[in-house]
């Protein structure tokens, strides 16, 4: 599996920010950001009602609950932004997303010529970054922060060990 760099939070910005590397196609590492179906294999059990920017739904995780997302905007295959109800420091999560409260991340792919990936990996690899905005409208930006900095690490190594074959 690809080794990548850890999250990277940004307190001047009340961001949080993580690029990684896949050893697998742009088109691929789309489709597992995009369609709920794919979302559901390696983030949170995604539903959306509706396809496209406006659609929205929940993305449900395990001992957690169901986060209200929406999606915001599209550029395929390049760029998709979700925004989401996700406050850990709040202790509670809102029946929909709210538009002060919320926080925004996209994820930005490009292709990378050399795989991207492992050494010795195919060629066709991808970059994806992640960055999650808003912080600053949160209940506890600096909270929130550490551990959304935290989950995209974890979220993301798994997105690469299904993208790598090793989920």
């Amino acid at each position: 599996m690809t080794d990548n760099q850890p999250s990277i939070v940004d307190e001047g910005t009340y961001s949080v920010r993580r690029t990684i590397r896949i050893a697998a196609p742009v088109e691929k590492v789309w489709a597992a950001v995009t369609e709920p179906e794919h979302i559901s294999r390696w983030f949170g059990r995604t539903v959306l009602d509706g396809a496209g920017v406006g659609a929205e739904g929940t993305m449900t995780f395990e001992g957690y609950g169901a986060v209200p997302i929406r999606v915001e905007a599209i550029d395929a295959p390049r760029s998709v932004t979700y925004r989401w109800g996700n406050d850990d420091a709040l202790g509670h999560l809102p029946d929909r997303v709210e538009e002060a409260t919320s926080t925004v991340f996209t994820f930005t792919l490009q292709p990378v010529p050399d795989g991207g990936g492992a050494e010795g990996a195919a060629s066709g690899g991808t970059e994806l970054t992640v960055v999650e905005t808003g912080f600053d409208r949160t209940s506890d930006p600096a909270k929130n922060m550490a551990e959304h900095a935290k989950g995209w690490v974890g979220e993301l190594d798994k997105l690469v060990a299904l993208l790598e074959g090793a989920a």
